[in-house]
């Protein structure tokens, strides 16, 4: 089983928000190398919303137009095709969970972000230890 105790938070520059004539929207974005695992869309019923891929990476969906939101903030399911330029790679429907803020740990930039738990106590609970057990010389 592969542990990594960091979260890969990645923001999409540019994302595309169509509706069809059901009022069902699809979120166009560049596809990732992995297979998504139990996605979720967060959205804080402003102009932010934070796709929850699995549970060590996340894109950031900022500046949502302000008609898209009123339709994003009344949906239960998004559909969300990832792209290879022009050739969908992978399409499937995330819940939309409404929020009063979306949470970002660290700073933001541009670029990919890389946070790393800082302290043992993070280590830990990340790693969702129950028991530790202290060996070698005593001091």
């Amino acid at each position: 089983m592969e542990n990594q105790y960091y979260t890969l938070m990645e923001k999409q520059d540019f994302f595309e928000i169509i509706e069809n004539k059901y009022g069902e929207l699809a979120i166009f974005i560049d596809a990732r190398d992995d297979e998504p695992h139990e996605p979720l869309l967060q959205f804080d019923s402003k102009k932010t919303a934070l796709l929850r891929r699995d549970d060590r990476r996340s894109i950031i969906l900022d500046n949502i137009d302000p008609e898209t939101a009123a339709v994003l903030a009344e949906s239960e399911v998004v559909m969300i095709v990832e792209l290879h330029g022009e050739v969908v790679d992978r399409v499937y429907a995330v819940a939309v969970e409404n929020v009063e803020e979306i949470v970002l740990n660290g700073r933001r930039t541009r670029a990919d972000e890389l946070f790393r738990a800082k302290s043992k106590e993070e280590i830990l609970k990340s790693f969702g230890a129950i028991k530790t057990w202290t060996g070698g010389a005593t001091k």
